[in-house]
């Protein structure tokens, strides 16, 4: 009888599973996990992450050991576990969902991509979502995505024939054991599949109904958006089963013009956006370190201010807002999309710090960190893509837009508590005295802004657009154009177009994890 492994990766459920559902049809199972060190000490992993995974695993022990089956988690670098289970138990075949991840975990599957044909292993790695291996015309995609997404969820197998590992592993280490980055914020959320279709259904049945106009704000965003992203990243929750549940919602609405109806279509529009963005990393691995047109080459690197990153990541700026979002971002390893493009942005141009740093710490921070949407919104907002209109967000501006009263402000920064409304987004312009009457101290004096923000903002859009306006650097933008611009449009009938990228979609600017 044959003898298959599949190793779970960031697919961490049996339902809409690809490659169990290939592995299980064909023989005797090992399910495998593989907790692989060195994945865990690269600068974008924190403890958060880890944890996060931990409990997912939880979970999918359960859910496999009541098929039947056991799952196993080991602890070793991917190639040294599958070379030994190998020799111990010679299996013929490995299933796996495809992966669009780090450069750590790219290098890695190339090498056990090299591994199984040396040794006459089939790997099978169906997709996990809209994302094609190998896109050679960009052209296609759109069309791939829909298909994928209409093709029916495929449920959990029956039952698991299990084999066992063939040595006793000791429990999984700690996140401390592995030397990750301790980070690991006190109110994230907990990971695994029943906790993720809990929010799910919350949002679906509820809070749908606050999704458009309520996204944007850091006050309103915690509860108007879906919060599924992080269930996405670990694959505890497919997206394909998201959609089909979105759309069986939507059937039962008694009008499109709902807000229900309204906001499930939009959240359907940033699910085609995160596979978009997606697919740029699947089919230009280096974006993730190098920028995407190469005529911005030297344009931050070399100018990396210690002290500037310093006052960003430590949360004192200067600038209420964006220490804020800081604050609650330590506090909860989330904040909404628009306050995530405020971030990047004040980095990218007051800041002028180059977005590789800054993506790496705010990768430890996100929760729902997903390589392939992070580092194309970093350069993105950097302005290093060569073929998006740099948004440049004020933090001042944000503030009054979207926490108008100062509630957020206050509410993470105590002491601006008593602050009046006309002061609150520019502190430093209080007197010594004012400061007293308004119970600012000695002892928690608010910090000046580490530049003045009109005055950066306006030497970095220099420094910016005269690059941009370089002649070899305009002739390069079309060939990013042809291999990574959106194509939208519609391509199905009216009656067909509910499983469809929408036609009217955010603009790609946006943060593709707006839908978290």
């Amino acid at each position: 009888m044959s003898q298959s492994v599949v190793w779970f990766k960031k697919d961490l459920r049996v339902h809409d599973h690809a490659a169990l559902t290939a592995a299980v049809k064909r023989g005797r199972v090992c399910c495998l996990y593989i907790i692989e060190p060195s994945l865990w000490r690269s600068p974008d992993a924190s403890t958060q992450h880890y944890e996060f995974t931990i409990e997912s695993l939880r979970d999918l022990y359960v859910a496999i050991k009541r098929l039947g089956g056991q799952l196993h988690v080991v602890t070793g670098e991917a190639l040294d576990v599958l070379q030994r289970l190998h020799a111990l138990m010679p299996f013929d075949a490995l299933y796996s969902h495809q992966e669009t991840g780090n450069a750590p975990s790219y290098t890695r599957d190339i090498a056990v991509g090299n591994w199984c044909r040396q040794q006459g292993i089939r790997w099978h790695e169906p997709i996990q979502f809209g994302v094609v291996r190998r896109l050679h015309n960009r052209n296609l995609w759109q069309a791939a995505w829909e298909e994928h997404m209409q093709q029916d969820c495929l449920p959990a197998p029956a039952r698991i024939d299990a084999l066992p590992l063939p040595w006793t592993e000791p429990r999984p280490p700690s996140a401390a054991q592995l030397c990750i980055d301790p980070l690991n914020p006190p109110r994230r959320q907990k990971g695994g599949r029943q906790i993720g279709l809990e929010i799910l259904n919350d949002f679906l049945e509820v809070r749908s109904e606050q999704y458009r106009g309520g996204i944007s704000s850091p006050l309103s965003a915690p509860t108007a958006c879906s919060r599924i992203s992080p269930y996405f990243t670990y694959g505890c929750l497919s997206m394909r089963e998201v959609v089909h549940a979105m759309v069986e919602v939507m059937d039962r609405e008694s009008s499109r013009e709902s807000r229900k109806s309204k906001g499930l279509r939009a959240l359907m529009s940033r699910l085609y956006w995160h596979c978009h963005f997606i697919q740029k990393l699947e089919s230009e691995p280096e974006l993730e370190y190098q920028n995407v047109h190469r005529g911005y080459d030297g344009l931050r690197e070399e100018d990396w201010n210690e002290a500037n990153f310093a006052a960003l990541s430590e949360g004192r700026t200067g600038w209420p807002l964006v220490d804020a979002c800081v604050l609650m971002l330590k506090d909860t390893g989330w904040i909404n999309f628009r306050m995530r493009a405020m971030i990047v942005s004040t980095a990218a141009y007051p800041l002028w710090l180059h977005w590789r740093g800054v993506g790496q710490w705010l990768a430890r921070h996100f929760l729902d960190y997903e390589p392939g949407i992070h580092w194309s919104q970093m350069q993105m907002q950097a302005g290093t893509t060569g073929i998006n209109i740099p948004r440049i967000y004020n933090p001042i501006k944000q503030a009054r837009d979207h926490d108008p009263n100062g509630v957020f402000v206050r509410r993470w920064i105590p002491a601006l508590k008593k602050v009046p409304d006309t002061w609150l987004f520019e502190p430093w312009h209080l007197t010594p005295e004012m400061q007293q009457q308004f119970g600012i101290h000695a002892d928690n004096r608010l910090p000046v802004p580490v530049v003045d923000l009109e005055a950066a903002t306006r030497e970095s859009k220099r420094r910016l657009y005269d690059r941009r306006s370089d002649a070899d650097v305009k002739a390069g933008k079309k060939a990013i154009v042809e291999k990574h611009a959106s194509r939208r449009r519609s391509s199905q009938p009216a009656s067909r177009r509910r499983f469809n990228s929408p036609t009217q979609t955010p603009p790609p600017t946006q943060h593709a994890l707006d839908f978290s």
